[in-house]
């Protein structure tokens, strides 16, 4: 398991303070920490969560995560159950 960064890109202020969470990928540490289920590509309108993760002795690693269009077109997000 990796140890990701999680910043949320749709709140009003960027947190100084990004969660972290332990998981097996940049998807599901987004869900743990924002509740919804996040693609790796997409529109940028679409531009949800940016995921950082750092192995040992490698350079950061940075996804982008995008809200599903099929989510977005209902006016919602895929919320975890």
């Amino acid at each position: 398991m990796t140890e990701f960064r999680i910043i949320d890109l749709q709140t009003e202020t960027i947190d100084p303070n990004p969660k972290t969470i332990v998981a097996s990928s940049p998807e599901r540490a987004a869900e743990l920490a924002l509740g919804v289920l996040l693609v790796r590509s997409g529109a940028k309108r679409d531009l949800r969560a940016r995921v950082y993760s750092q192995m040992p002795g490698q350079p950061v690693n940075m996804v982008r995560l995008y809200i599903k269009v099929a989510d977005r077109s209902t006016g919602e997000s895929a919320h975890v159950r």
